[in-house]
């Protein structure tokens, strides 16, 4: 008879969770998986999957303008957002049950409840509230947005969840963020035809990000109409007399808009979990600490993805989910590499990019060559928009590896993929200089930028 009633249990149904769930299934062991919302977790349902199908609808009105350049004569054009929210839900339903299927096809048990630990190895499913015991137990339970309780009127405001089921798209709308999130958000309602302005207490959007790029990309946004306010944060929110809400800021202006979207950061889904009662340590933010190779400070608990506050991306978690296989059940200890991490924000123009940033390079190299063009693409030629594409290439003088790339402009997601590997494959600027180039694209810039544009030696930038 079997010490445990499971060999692995995992709480979250969510990339990360399903994967390892799903896999340890197909090698034979006994698996259960809990999920108390849908299966998908953040990006499936409330993240990337859709907001990267309302980056496309909210495209196509610049779409239906370049068109025009090209000898297209394009009518009268109208948006109706409950046809998209109908699409985009029927696309995620599909999703949920690839991921359903795909865990019950492997002999996953999938259980349709809120899951807390009682102790190390024992489990109390919500629901119903039995107990059940496993050997080896995941938790990827994931993270949500932070509701920046601290605002007062903050429970006025939505986060990144609501804004894909609004009953009806805003006039207007604020959105507090400096990051992806909220740079993402603000292109697609404009896009949408909504009245945006992004507020941000840093100085710059974007940080983390190299300068060109969160530069190039501000200037893009107000061209295209999208007020962003810097240095400057909500202190208040109120509702008006006569509808909508206002924002009152530290610098003493008042914003009146139909919505306000507060994306300031998301907290670890740790609230709850028994994590206590089984000894598993959390950090002050609440996220659960682990080893390098996903262990919690109970050895045969592990945790992956959001949860751990390591990189929150969705690729990643994946990754982790399969260094655990190879760590708990192939005898082949694993640890993920979050090293070189290629991403992108699907703003608009995108950003694409892999590696250290030009300012993050300065402080680890002591002389650096960058090799930058900017050019307006040859698409915006006849379309007539006055569109800028920027790529850099950070290399290390010393070694001559391409230590970062730097896309921004269309497709640079795309770009940014296949940036990485020979950037993780830590391959010099002469490699990249003996590729042939194919013409006419845009990414032919980067194997035709023969000459640095500048260096950096201890900081300070010489011409090359």
């Amino acid at each position: 008879m079997a010490a445990y009633d499971y060999d692995l249990f995992v709480i979250g149904g969510g990339s990360g969770g399903v994967r390892a769930g799903r896999v340890a299934a197909s090698l034979g062991k006994r698996v259960a998986i809990a999920e108390e919302y849908r299966f998908g977790g953040t990006c499936v349902i409330r993240g990337c999957v859709p907001k990267k199908l309302f980056v496309y609808a909210s495209q196509f009105g610049e779409h239906f303008e370049d068109a025009v350049g090209f000898g297209w004569e394009v009518g009268t054009s109208t948006f109706d957002w409950k046809k998209l929210i109908a699409a985009k839900d029927k696309e995620i339903a599909r999703l949920e049950g690839l991921y359903r299927r795909g865990l019950e096809n492997n002999g996953a048990e999938v259980l349709e409840t809120r899951a807390e630990l009682v102790d190390a190895h024992t489990i109390r499913l919500v629901n119903t509230g039995k107990t059940v015991t496993a050997e080896k137990i995941v938790i990827a339970t994931g993270g949500s947005p932070n509701p920046h309780a601290a605002l007062p009127g903050h429970e006025l405001c939505i986060s990144s969840n609501e804004a894909f089921d609004l009953p009806e798209l805003p006039r207007s709308i604020l959105i507090s963020g400096g990051g992806y999130i909220a740079v993402e958000f603000a292109n697609i309602f404009h896009g949408l035809g909504v009245d945006t302005t992004l507020i941000y207490r840093g100085k710059e959007i974007l940080v983390r990000f190299d300068q060109d790029m969160r530069q190039g990309l501000h200037k893009a946004m107000v061209e295209k109409g999208i007020r962003i306010v810097l240095t400057d944060v909500i202190e208040e929110v109120t509702k008006a007399p006569a509808g909508g809400l206002v924002a009152r800021t530290l610098s003493g202006e008042t914003i009146a808009v139909d919505t306000i979207m507060l994306a300031l950061g998301r907290d670890p889904n740790t609230q709850g979990l028994g994590l206590e009662a089984a000894g598993v340590e959390v950090n002050e933010r609440g996220a659960i600490v682990v080893d390098e190779y996903s262990r919690t400070s109970i050895p045969h608990i592990y945790a992956l993805g959001d949860v751990t506050d390591r990189v929150q991306l969705t690729p990643v978690a994946i990754h982790e989910a399969m260094c655990f296989i190879e760590t708990a059940f192939k005898d082949n200890p694993t640890a993920p590499d979050h090293e070189l991490i290629p991403t992108a924000v699907f703003s608009q123009p995108e950003i694409g990019t892999v590696g250290l940033s030009e300012e993050a390079a300065c402080k680890k190299y002591p002389v650096i060559e960058v090799y930058r063009a900017e050019f307006r693409p040859m698409k915006a030629t006849l379309s007539g928009r006055a569109e800028k594409m920027i790529m850099k290439l950070v290399v290390d003088a010393k070694s001559r590896k391409v230590v970062g790339a730097h896309v921004l402009g269309h497709d640079a997601g795309e770009m940014a993929q296949l940036l990485g590997i020979p950037l993780k494959a830590g391959l010099t600027k002469e490699d990249f200089d003996r590729t042939m180039a194919v013409h006419p694209t845009a990414a032919e810039e980067l194997v035709t930028m023969y000459k640095p544009s500048y260096r950096v030696v201890n900081g300070e930038r010489v011409d090359a």
